[in-house]
């Protein structure tokens, strides 16, 4: 017999990123309790990279009826990775969910992009790759016509999963409006896009992050059922924002790293932000305009390092500054600089040096980006790059105007995700556990990054003078 849950237990968050899915149990009292992870498969179908969903979705079912056992999870909440979507009907997932790092056809990009909204109308550029969602759900009406014709709904990823468990199709503010060119912030609605495809009707009722909006039933090892509460799932770096500001703090930015570097500063006016450097405006799960700007620092990091994952010491830092090493950018798709290619100048490093200078490389695109967003107030750095003393002390150094502190959970988004499903419940178990950081004192720390920024705006003025159309001598 299947029984309902007590209310309230455990909850079960799963924080599902690009490069790695895991698994937090957290206790109403907000104690973490297990955490897990596996890493998603990304295969192949017609051409195209797409999302292993039913192996994801396996080991989130078998580790989630485990923890249910173990601790007696009576509540689900997922926050997940940006850029992705599923078409759905009834219970059928038409297309596997696209790789968002794969750009669409030349065809495809010709029809599309000319109709994307403006910029001061969605506070999104014109992005490469799957980083709108847009583009790849037209690329698919484009390539799939037939399947398209059968979706009767457009489900964002943290919903997908929550339709998987609940068989309810949701939308949610935070992920709608995550530069996807579907949501206008000011509005507060979809964009002129949505109605000019005629997607709207394709988009299910909205729901807040965080709220009940089902129940999934769960087959625990030993055969027998338990209910859970399904709550409504949420943008990751969104998550991380919410999270900060529910534990009291306010007026700060918030630097969310993962993967991905996203720098959220909601004291940024809207008209600061350059669609030209990959500065956007999120939404946050209030559905408030959240000035951001992000750049794929996680990713750079490991490619220029070579996948370093070793402490990096200070006297390497030290030594591949003094010798004039730069990495410069840029590493990956988006950001700051997407007309220049990343780039090692100064000599050859290998080892801990070259991860010394991956490691200078995410300080100086961080410290620009901060700039960028016009962030004058105290800083809140979140997830993997918290960890690392060096990234967040060598901060506070070329930011000597402004508190650094770092999350000790470094955790945000789950954390986060976490007090979104506590509070519909009635619970606010999380307090502020930031620590303040003590910059470093490296030596020509401050005259490198001038050297760095010197050679950054040089390469992006040769990049765009040699893209700039040349205009025809007239007699």
């Amino acid at each position: 017999m299947t029984r309902p849950p007590p209310k309230p237990g455990p909850l079960a968050v799963f924080d599902l990123g690009k490069t790695n899915s895991k698994l937090f149990v957290f206790a109403p009292d907000g104690k973490l309790l297990d955490e897990r992870r596996t890493r998603p498969v990304w295969n192949d179908f017609h051409g195209r990279g797409v999302l292993d969903d039913e192996a994801l979705f396996s080991w989130m079912s078998a580790e989630l009826a485990d923890v249910t056992a173990m601790h007696g999870v009576t509540g689900l909440m997922i926050s997940a990775h940006g850029c992705a979507f599923a078409l759905v009907r009834d219970g059928e997932l038409l297309h596997p969910i696209l790789d968002y790092e794969q750009e669409i056809p030349d065809a495809v990009a010709a029809k599309i992009d000319p109709i994307l909204p403006d910029f001061s109308e969605t506070y999104t550029p014109r992005l490469p790759l799957g980083f709108s969602i847009a583009r790849h759900i037209h690329w698919l009406e484009t390539e799939e016509p037939e399947r398209f014709a059968k979706t009767r709904a457009i489900l964002c990823f943290p919903q997908y999963w929550v339709w998987r468990f609940t068989g309810r199709p949701l939308a949610e503010w935070s992920y709608l409006g995550a530069h996807n060119q579907l949501w206008a912030p000011l509005k507060r609605d979809f964009s002129s896009l949505v109605d000019r495809l005629g997607w709207r009707d394709l988009f299910p009722e909205i729901a807040p992050a965080g709220a009940v909006v089902g129940t999934a039933e769960v087959t625990l090892p030993d055969g027998a059922h338990r209910t859970l509460n399904v709550h409504n799932g949420v943008h990751d770096s969104n998550a991380a924002l919410a999270y900060y500001r529910m534990t009291g703090l306010s007026g700060f930015t918030l630097v969310s790293t993962g993967t991905w570097v996203i720098i959220i500063n909601l004291d940024c006016p809207l008209d600061a932000l350059d669609g030209e450097r990959d500065m956007i405006a999120n939404v946050t799960v209030n559905s408030e305009p959240a000035p951001s700007l992000r750049f794929m620092g996680g990713r750079e990091y490991d490619v220029i390092s070579g996948g370093w994952d070793k402490p990096i010491t200070r006297d390497a830092v030290e030594r591949v500054m003094a010798r004039g090493i730069f990495a410069m950018p840029s590493w990956a798709a988006g950001g700051p600089f997407p007309e220049t290619t990343g780039e090692i100048v100064g000599g050859d490093v290998e080892g801990e040096e070259r991860a010394a200078v991956a490691a200078l490389y995410v300080v100086m695109m961080t410290d620009l980006s901060l700039d960028l967003i016009r962030s004058d107030n105290p800083l809140v750095v979140d997830g993997g790059l918290a960890r690392i003393d060096l990234f967040t002390a060598m901060l506070g150094q070329l930011r000597p105007s402004q508190t650094v502190a770092r999350s000790t959970m470094s955790e945000g988004s789950a954390t986060g995700a976490a007090a979104l499903a506590f509070k519909a419940l009635g619970l606010s178990p999380f307090r502020d556990e930031t620590v303040s950081v003590a910059p470093s004192s490296i030596p020509g720390l401050e005259a490198y990054r001038d050297r760095w920024r010197e050679l950054a705006a040089g390469r992006r003025a040769a990049a765009r003078a040699s893209a700039a159309p040349v205009k025809e001598a007239t007699g």
